[in-house]
């Protein structure tokens, strides 16, 4: 292990060069050419299976260990992920190395995890000697709600290796709640699920001296707006969170138009399958009601994004273990709750035991508690931490392939 860190450590100045090239040119879906090749550069020249998705720019590395199984049985896999994708925002950290792209950020910490993928996929490869089994490398676009680990899985990315991957692997950081090089997670599940709302009003605009002479949607669709969030203090019990936030509201041009239509999109976050399909039933219900009532039309759609992200425990308990004697005993901390985030990497962990951390990014010389969260414009996140990231993971590979 000792070796392994130093090795990791070594690699600092190249993972934190390619975490700034990407911080630079972040691309947003599942089409990030740009990206792409920058990850098929930096894995040149490494002993490794290469393939490109068909339909989103994925990249799939196999590695192949060369030592022999001294049991003789079955060879294991283990699938090890990091997502590419940025987010729709325009930067505001004044970093040196800033996106290059207005309107498009590495606000949730993806180029580093790309690059930290690339770090264990060195790690690795300089010991594929030693590995009794294979590694599957698995660098997915779309993450950002784009369900880009549906499209690789329904490609074949767990099965690259030639059987389905026995167990999976991934690590998230964050710019806030944790300090810098803290790793935390806990058993059974840890992210929620998560669903959209989308709805339209639709009125009769006209004159905004004469409201009684339209239909005006938006005073309809700002009650909508205030009543989900009543909806949830009195349609759920305290002990079932759900979370509906409203990210989008769009409407009229001029403040003395009305206009013909108003619409706004939520998210909503929940903790089991039937907290979802509850909030489904109840929302379209209510808007249905608010918009009738005013006198009005309402276009007002579901659907269904991301399940739950579940740890499963046995792979947990391996991840703190392995942090614990990597790093320390204090740079491991076990969560209380799981978060109302989510991530298709429950995807995986629906189909491979597995385990998904967090890692602490938070810039040096800012507290976790206040400083600005992961998908902010302004989040910031310290790159030093790469080498323990590309080092767990690389450590967690050597481990199940050795069971």
């Amino acid at each position: 292990m000792t070796r392994l860190l130093e090795d990791a450590k070594e690699l600092a100045p190249e993972l934190m060069a390619l975490r700034r090239e990407l911080h630079q040119i972040p691309e947003i879906g599942l089409d990030l050419p740009r990206t792409q090749a920058a990850v098929l550069a930096a894995l040149d020249g490494l002993p490794l299976e290469l393939s490109q998705g068909e339909r989103v720019s994925s990249v799939t590395a196999v590695l192949r260990g060369r030592a022999a199984r001294p049991d003789g049985g079955e060879r294991p896999v283990v699938l090890l992920r990091g997502d590419m994708d940025a987010l729709p925002v325009t930067e505001r950290t004044g970093e040196e190395f800033t996106s290059r792209h207005d309107g498009a950020m590495h606000a949730c910490g993806h180029d580093l995890h790309t690059a930290g993928l690339v770090g264990a996929a060195r790690l690795l490869a300089a010991r594929a000697g030693e590995l009794a089994g294979d590694v599957v490398f698995m660098f997915q676009p779309g993450e950002e709600g784009h369900d880009g680990a549906r499209y690789m899985i329904e490609e074949g990315v767990l099965d690259a290796a030639g059987r389905r991957a026995d167990a999976a692997y991934g690590i998230h950081v964050t710019s806030s709640m944790y300090h810098k090089g803290v790793f935390a997670s806990r058993p059974g599940p840890l992210m929620a699920a998560s669903g959209g709302l989308e709805v339209r009003v639709v009125g009769a605009g006209g004159h905004g001296s004469s409201p009684h002479r339209s239909l005006d949607p938006l005073p309809a669709a700002c009650e909508m707006v205030t009543a989900l969030q009543t909806m949830v203090t009195r349609r759920f019990d305290v002990f079932e969170p759900v979370v509906i936030t409203v990210g989008s509201f769009h409407s009229g041009t001029r403040r003395n138009v009305i206009p013909d239509d108003a619409s706004f999109d939520a998210t909503v976050r929940g903790f089991s399958a039937g907290a979802l399909e509850k909030v489904r039933d109840h929302a379209l219900r209510l808007c249905e009601g608010i918009a009738q009532a005013h006198g009005l039309r309402v276009e007002a759609t579901y659907h269904g994004e991301y399940p739950l992200t579940v740890n499963h425990a046995g792979e947990h308990d391996v991840v703190a273990e392995t942090v614990r004697e990597l790093f320390g005993e204090e740079r491991f901390h076990p969560m209380d709750n799981p978060i109302a985030g989510s991530e298709d990497f429950s995807r995986v962990l629906d189909e491979v035991p597995g385990s998904y951390t967090f890692l602490g990014a938070t810039a040096t010389g800012a507290d976790p508690e206040s400083a600005p969260t992961n998908h902010s414009p302004l989040a910031r996140f310290d790159d030093s931490v790469l080498p323990d990231g590309a080092a767990l993971l690389a450590e967690l590979a050597i481990r199940r392939l050795a069971r």
